[in-house]
């Protein structure tokens, strides 16, 4: 599931103050849908800055990723091993 601002910016760091607070009541009622849908184990929450931070969509979103038991085995690059597709490694 994604939190998504209506108001175009391109990261989190680009909101403004009262964005950034209402981020964890968002976040919370996100978790009450998806966990009465879903039941999930836990969660992922995910914010993507910059091209760097493998970003592909340069406006400001947050991921909020339900996990399960048994899903993975301890990926070796932890959270990035699972929500990339492809990750990415520095020589």
């Amino acid at each position: 599931m994604l939190v998504i601002p209506f108001r175009h910016v391109a990261g989190y760091f680009d909101t403004t103050a009262e964005e950034k607070a209402s981020l964890p009541e968002m976040l919370a009622e996100c978790k009450k849908i998806l966990d009465t849908k879903f039941t999930p184990a836990g969660y992922n929450i995910v914010i993507n800055i910059g091209e760097a931070a493998d970003q592909k969509v340069m406006h400001c979103h947050v991921h909020i990723i339900p996990r399960y038991s048994g899903e993975t085995d301890n990926p070796p690059e932890g959270i990035r091993g699972i929500v990339l597709k492809e990750p990415k490694h520095v020589v």
